[in-house]
């Protein structure tokens, strides 16, 4: 009777305690595991909740975590302070609903918008709460926090804070994408910002855009001066310019006033009506003082010749300067106006 009894006995525990019930093998497992939870809390530097430690002890070192467990704090950052409409980081301003669910500018207007087209009134997408101008506010910690994070510039891979990087990307990253300034008449370049100096220094399309008008004169028994172009090629496209003076009047020079006019002249064939805008500065190495003015007009083989056009220069004397050059030199920009 005395082995009965002793494999009846439990172990007694305290009224309330978890504990109770428990066999002598369950407790000495439990015992067990609890030290083995502490050893791995001691092992990877875990305090538990104590008394404040003494400032005169050595710090204990705390072992690192590896970052394919616990992810990047700016990549746990991103979720904590995302729009909760488009889940992007905000750009600009963020607002907040009564409840603190956050919401990008754009997103937070778009959801106004549409309640005032369907007449309803405009909820939180989380809690549904009523949201308006009114009831929302902007959350300023949220938005210093997310112009602090760091992001990757595009082109050079530098990390630098949100807040800086736009003005990083369009004036100081000398690996951004940029153009020539002499795209806009046909040069196709582009590349890394700190090679542009030595594209455009040896750049050859300034020079292409330069026309050269030779006089000649007419067979009639008065004759008339007008100039002419050799023929080029822009978009394609074979063109000449002519020039008179003065609109072909008579004796030009018996009247102190000093005009020229040119017009643009088509020379191929075309399928289709080509809109066209045009315009005449002066050449490199003139003084001439030229105003640009821009025309406009449909060439196709039916119009294939612009009406003369004045060549928007001050005055008389500027007039002068070109007829007393042995040709005339300028630059013709040619743009095809897209329908």
């Amino acid at each position: 009777m005395s082995s009965m009894e002793e494999r009846d006995v439990g172990v007694a525990a305290a009224p309330g305690s978890s504990s109770a019930g428990l066999g002598v093998g369950a407790v000495g497992a439990a015992a067990e595991a609890v030290a083995g939870v502490a050893a791995m809390q001691e092992e990877v530097g875990i305090r538990r909740e104590g008394p404040e430690p003494d400032p005169d002890e050595p710090p204990k070192k705390r072992v690192k975590i590896p970052e394919g467990e616990s992810g990047k704090l700016e990549e746990r950052l991103y979720s904590v302070l995302c729009c909760t409409v488009c889940l992007d980081l905000p750009k600009a301003s963020v607002y907040q609903c009564t409840n603190g669910h956050l919401m990008c500018a754009g997103c937070f207007i778009h959801l106004l918008a549409d309640s005032r087209l369907k007449e309803e009134q405009a909820t939180c997408p989380n809690c549904r709460c009523e949201i308006s101008k009114n009831l929302c506010c902007r959350n300023l910690a949220v938005e210093k926090a997310v112009s602090e994070l760091p992001t990757e510039c595009t082109f050079c891979l530098k990390q630098f804070p949100r807040s800086s990087l736009e003005r990083h990307q369009k004036e100081e990253c000398q690996d951004r994408v940029t153009q020539c300034k002499y795209k806009r008449i046909g040069c196709p370049w582009q590349g890394p910002f700190h090679e542009l100096p030595a594209h455009e220094s040896e750049c050859s399309h300034p020079t292409k855009t330069e026309v050269q008008f030779r006089p000649y004169r007419t067979d009639d028994f008065i004759t008339r001066l007008y100039y002419e172009t050799p023929r080029f090629t822009v978009l394609n496209q074979t063109w000449v310019l002519k020039a008179r003076v003065n609109d072909s009047e008579r004796n030009p020079n018996l009247s102190c006033k000093r005009t020229l006019s040119f017009q643009l002249i088509l020379k191929s064939k075309v399928n289709s009506a080509l809109e066209c805008s045009f315009l005449l500065l002066k050449g490199p190495y003139d003084d001439v003082r030229i105003k640009p003015v821009i025309h406009h007009h449909s060439f196709s083989n039916d119009t294939n010749e612009t009406d003369y056009v004045p060549l928007p220069i001050s005055d008389s004397v500027e007039c002068n300067k070109l007829l007393a050059a042995k040709n005339i030199n300028l630059r013709l920009f040619i743009f095809q106006v897209q329908k």
